[in-house]
């Protein structure tokens, strides 16, 4: 290899800036408002907050267990029985990760060797289809389609998808960036196949409190499914802390520890000054969990409203940060030519779907929009958007 080659591993060149930086950049460049990134702009419970500073000034900076403070791994074991009636054993079964991302590349690097099949549900976070490749892995996406109003997927589509070479099954729900939450029909299907296939699950789950419709039935649950799923959940989107990068993972030792295994060489330990804190914002009040449902509800409500009448056609979403909308009827054909042109149109920010998928068509004509933010700015973007429609734009 000469220096004028590209040295990036051939499995990774397809990979280039996150469609999220992109279009941050571009909020910041031409001062749109950003409804494209999912984080909000508010800050998490002062409880937790206060709680970290205590731990910053108490001596907590140092290199905490690789496992995770004892105290956050047991409040995780806590909240899985107190929400999900899950029994975890909080020495063995729980591992605190750099965030859900990190357990989720971690998971795959673990379990997948080169070849393996993961099957997952596009359009899909785009770190899925990394990791899948960092491990020299082979997707075998399913399609989730507009329906009634929501996503749907084909049953037998998925169950062609898993054949002698599958690994695992790689399961977002509630669903970003469609904000689909899968029904109890549904997985059990997914339940289904896992068993006869010998597949092992692995179930990202940062959305679980944030269901407006339906409600969120974890995977492993499901008859037979405890023993063959990786749960996989963050402290960022139900505390308000994305930056914090508090994650974890709760399944049988077997699986655990080859995470761990697997983890120790990646961050080998994060957020020491943050674990207390997260210890203590899990076991808040059921006030605490049923506000933040209600009041990003209400905000889902407000911003499908505001598209409507800009004269997209939204797709209501049953939970997660976020909506996507039809962009043809504003004569859009596009997804990531109207998201680049929409900062100046009307100076806001989303971000195109069609980059989550591998069936670029299906998604071509859809992009997503975050409403995990402050009224005003919720009510200002609505506003610049309605132009759109004046206009004709």
């Amino acid at each position: 290899m000469s220096l004028d080659d590209d040295p990036l591993v051939r499995r990774m060149r397809p990979f280039g800036t996150t469609v999220f930086a992109e279009m941050s950049a571009l909020a910041v460049r031409t001062g749109a408002i950003n409804l494209g990134q999912g984080f909000p702009d508010t800050d998490g419970p002062v409880e937790m907050l206060d709680a970290a500073v205590d731990a910053l000034r108490g001596g907590r900076n140092q290199y905490p267990p690789g496992p995770g403070i004892p105290e956050l791994r047991a409040a995780i074991a806590g909240h899985q029985r107190r929400f999900w009636r899950l029994a975890y054993d909080p020495d063995g079964e729980v591992l605190v990760t750099a965030g859900a991302t990190e357990a989720i590349t971690a998971s795959i690097l673990a379990l997948c060797e080169a070849g393996d099949e993961v099957v997952c549900f596009e359009p899909y976070y785009d770190s899925y289809a990394a990791s899948i490749a960092l491990a020299g892995a082979v997707r075998r996406p399913v399609t989730l389609r507009p329906h009634r109003g929501g996503y749907g997927f084909d049953p037998d589509e998925l169950r062609l998808a898993f054949g002698p070479r599958t690994r695992l099954l790689l399961l977002n729900s509630p669903h970003n960036p469609t904000g689909k939450v899968f029904d109890r029909d549904e997985l059990g299907l997914v339940a289904s196949l896992c068993a006869e296939h010998n597949v092992v699950a692995v179930c990202d789950e940062v959305y679980e409190h944030l269901v407006f419709d339906g409600e969120h039935i974890p995977l492993a649950g499901l008859p037979g499914m405890r023993e063959r799923t990786l749960q996989i959940s963050s402290a960022g989107k139900t505390f308000s802390c994305t930056g914090w990068k508090v994650g974890w993972v709760c399944g049988p030792v077997p699986l655990i520890s080859a995470v761990l295994r697997v983890k120790q060489f990646l961050t080998f330990v994060n957020a020491g000054p943050f674990q207390p804190a997260v210890a203590l914002a899990l076991g808040l009040p059921d006030a605490y969990y049923d506000g933040l449902r209600g009041q990003l509800g209400g905000k889902r409500d407000r911003l499908c409203a505001g598209l409507a009448q800009a004269g997209f056609d939204p797709l209501r979403p049953w939970g997660t940060y976020f909506v996507t909308a039809d962009i043809r009827p504003l004569g859009g054909v596009d997804g990531m030519e109207f998201c680049q042109s929409l900062p100046f149109r009307c100076g806001v920010v989303a971000v195109p779907t069609q980059v989550f998928y591998d069936d670029v068509d299906a998604g071509r004509h859809l992009i997503r929009f975050a409403f995990c933010k402050r009224d005003g700015v919720l009510d200002e973007a609505i506003a610049r958007l309605a132009t759109l429609a004046v206009t004709g734009n």
